[in-house]
């Protein structure tokens, strides 16, 4: 660690945002073993996996429930957060990022695309678009 909390609390964001992704794009509640086996990070071990997931759970992100001697989870839905994790799977699984984004940009109304260029710029403002 080099000591950075907004630093440590960015990684554990970002692997949020990972599990979500997959338990999002999965067709049915995953266990832990099929949320770590899926992040397809070799360097992350199944304890840290459980722990988001406990984690999303308390936060009311994911359901979770006793299947035979293990857990299931599944992502909560809820409207605007749900639509957020759908976009980032679509990119994460779309080869051409710049295509999917430009895409979603032309289909802007011109409010929302003000909108999103706030977000953007408190986004980099924040030292985040880096």
């Amino acid at each position: 660690m080099n000591g950075d909390p907004s630093g440590e609390r960015r990684r554990h964001g970002e692997l949020e945002r990972q599990v979500l992704a997959v338990l999002w794009s999965a067709d049915q509640a995953l266990t832990g073993s099929e949320v770590h086996g899926r992040l397809q990070a070799p360097d992350l071990s199944y304890k840290t996996v459980l722990t988001v997931l406990t984690r999303l759970q308390a936060k009311g992100r994911l359901t979770r429930e006793k299947v035979g001697r293990a857990f299931t989870f599944r992502p909560v839905p809820d409207g605007s957060a749900e639509t957020a994790q759908r976009l980032a799977t679509v990119l994460a699984r779309g080869a051409d990022r710049t295509a999917v984004l430009q895409g979603f940009v032309d289909s802007l109304a011109p409010e929302d695309e003000a909108v999103l260029r706030e977000l953007l710029e408190g986004h980099r403002r924040a030292g985040r678009g880096e």
